[in-house]
C-alpha cells in the first residue's frame, strides 16, 4: 500500500517525476562507467591470466570506447524518432547481457569480442539520458542534473578503477562483473517500474539516412557547436590517454600490486562524485567561461605532477586533481552542446558521445604510441598539449555565460510552439 501511494504521488507531481528519473539515470550512468573502467587497471593481471601481451589486453579499452562512440550516432536520432524511453530501456537490457558475457569470457579474444558488443549495447544509455534531461530541465537549471549525471559517471569511474584492481585478488574480476550485471538488472527493474517518467513531449523527427546525415552536417555549421565538439574530442584524448595507462604506470614505476594500484587510483572520480552538482550549479550561476579553462589547467598540472616520483600519500591526491580537471571541463562542455539544437537534442548528444568516446579510444592508442619513449615523455607531451588547450579556451569560451543559455531556451520554446 505504501509503495502504491509513493508511485501515485510521483505520477502526479512533475518535479518528483524528474527527480526520480534523475536518480534512475544517474544509477545507470554509474554502472555504465563502473564496468567500463573496471577493466583498465586489470590489464597486467588479465595479461597473465590469459597468457597474452599487455598490448593486446590494452585493446580492451578502445574495443569498448570506439564502438560505443560510433553507435551513439544511430541511437541519438533513433531517440528523436521513437522517443527516449524505448531506447534507454532496450539498452539497459543489452547492458546486462553483455556484462555477463565479459564475465564469462575464457580467452582474451572472447573478452575483446564481448567488450566490443558491450560498447555497442551501452552506447546510447548516457547520451540519451542527457538528452532526456535536456528535454525536461530548462537551461538555467540544467547544470545541477547534468552535474548529478557526471558525478555518477565519475563515481563509476572511481570505484570501477579502484575496486576493480583492489577486489580482484579477493573475489576475482569475474565475480565483480557478475555483481555489476545484477545491479544493472535492478536498475532496469526500477526504470521499468517508473517508465512513465521517461516521456518527452518533443516532436518526432524522420530517421531516414539523408535526414540524419544532414542533421549531423548542420551541427558543425554552427561555430559554437563545432568549437564544443573539438574540445570534447581533445579533452577525451587527454584524459583517456593518461588514465588508461595509470595501472601500468604504477605497476612499472612503483611496482605496486593490484591492491596498491586500486588504492593509488582511489581518488579518480571522487571529486566529480562529490562536487559534480556543485560545479554544475556554479556554472549555472556564474557562466562556463571561467571554469572550463581552469579545468584544463588543473588537468595539465596534474599530469605533469606524475612525472617525478612522488611520496605514496600524494599519489591519490594527484589522481584526484586529474579527475577534478575533467569534472570542471567536460560536463560544462556538454551543457553547452545540449543548447545547440534543442529540437533535435538526441542527435546533438549522439554526436557528443561519438566525439567523446572516439577521443577516449584514440587517447589510449596515441598515449601507447608515445609511451614507447617512456612515461616521462608521454606525460610531458600530454600535459603540454592540455595546457595549450586551456590557454586557447580563455578567448574561445569568453562568450559562454547565462545569456547564451537564455537565447537557446528561447529557441527551444519557439521550436516547440511550431
Amino acid at each position: 500500500m505504501a509503495q502504491t501511494y509513493i508511485d501515485f504521488a510521483i505520477s502526479r507531481d512533475p518535479s518528483l517525476q524528474r527527480e526520480t528519473l534523475l536518480r534512475i539515470l544517474s544509477a545507470a550512468a554509474f554502472l555504465v562507467f563502473f564496468q567500463t573502467y573496471l577493466v583498465a587497471p586489470l590489464i597486467p593481471a588479465l595479461a597473465v591470466e590469459f597468457h597474452a601481451s599487455t598490448n593486446l589486453l590494452g585493446m580492451l579499452i578502445p574495443a569498448y570506447m570506439l564502438p560505443y562512440g560510433i553507435s551513439t550516432l544511430f541511437y541519438g536520432p533513433l531517440s528523436d524518432r521513437v522517443g527516449r524511453k524505448p531506447v534507454i530501456l532496450t539498452l539497459l537490457v543489452m547492458m546486462v547481457v553483455t556484462t555477463v558475457g565479459v564475465a564469462t569470457a575464457s580467452t582474451a579474444y572472447q573478452m575483446l569480442a564481448w567488450r566490443l558488443l558491450g560498447g555497442i549495447a551501452t552506447g546510447g544509455v548516457v547520451p540519451i539520458a542527457l538528452a532526456l534531461l535536456g528535454d525536461l530541465f530548462p537551461y538555467a537549471e540544467r547544470g545541477r542534473p547534468i552535474g548529478w549525471m557526471f558525478g555518477a559517471m565519475a563515481g563509476g569511474t572511481a570505484f570501477g578503477s579502484s575496486l576493480g584492481a583492489f577486489l580482484n585478488p579477493i573475489i576475482g574480476w569475474r565475480r565483480e562483473l557478475l555483481i555489476t550485471a545484477i545491479l544493472s538488472g535492478i536498475t532496469l527493474a526500477f526504470a521499468i517500474r517508473f517508465r512513465h517518467s521517461f516521456e518527452s513531449k518533443l516532436p518526432q523527427h524522420p530517421l531516414s539516412a539523408s535526414e540524419v546525415i544532414s542533421g549531423y552536417t548542420n551541427l558543425f555549421s554552427d561555430p559554437r557547436a563545432a568549437k564544443g565538439y573539438i574540445y570534447v574530442l581533445l579533452n577525451g584524448i587527454f584524459h583517456s590517454g593518461v588514465f588508461s595507462w595509470l595501472g601500468l604506470y604504477f605497476s612499472e614505476r612503483y611496482h605496486l600490486s593490484d591492491e596498491g594500484i586500486g588504492l593509488a587510483l582511489l581518488g579518480y572520480g571522487i571529486p566529480g562524485m562529490l562536487l559534480g552538482p556543485v560545479i554544475g550549479h556554479v556554472a549555472d550561476r556564474c557562466g562556463r567561461k571561467r571554469i572550463i579553462p581552469l579545468g584544463f589547467f588543473v588537468a595539465a598540472v596534474s599530469a605533469a605532477a606524475l612525472i617525478p616520483r612522488s611520496p605514496v600519500l600524494l599519489r591519490p591526491i594527484i589522481i584526484a586533481a586529474l579527475s577534478l580537471g575533467y569534472d570542471m571541463s567536460h560536463p560544462l562542455l556538454t551543457g553547452i552542446i545540449t543548447s545547440v539544437n534543442p529540437a533535435r537534442r538526441g542527435l546533438s548528444m549522439g554526436m557528443n558521445a561519438f566525439v567523446l568516446f572516439s577521443g577516449f579510444g584514440l587517447g589510449t592508442l596515441i598515449f601507447e604510441g608515445v609511451l614507447r619513449s617512456g612515461f616521462t615523455i608521454a606525460l610531458a607531451t600530454f600535459a603540454a598539449a592540455q595546457l595549450c588547450l586551456g590557454v586557447l579556451a580563455i578567448p574561445l569560451f569568453s562568450g559562454e555565460d547565462s545569456s547564451v543559455g537564455d537565447q537557446s531556451q528561447a529557441v527551444r520554446m519557439d521550436s516547440l510552439s511550431h
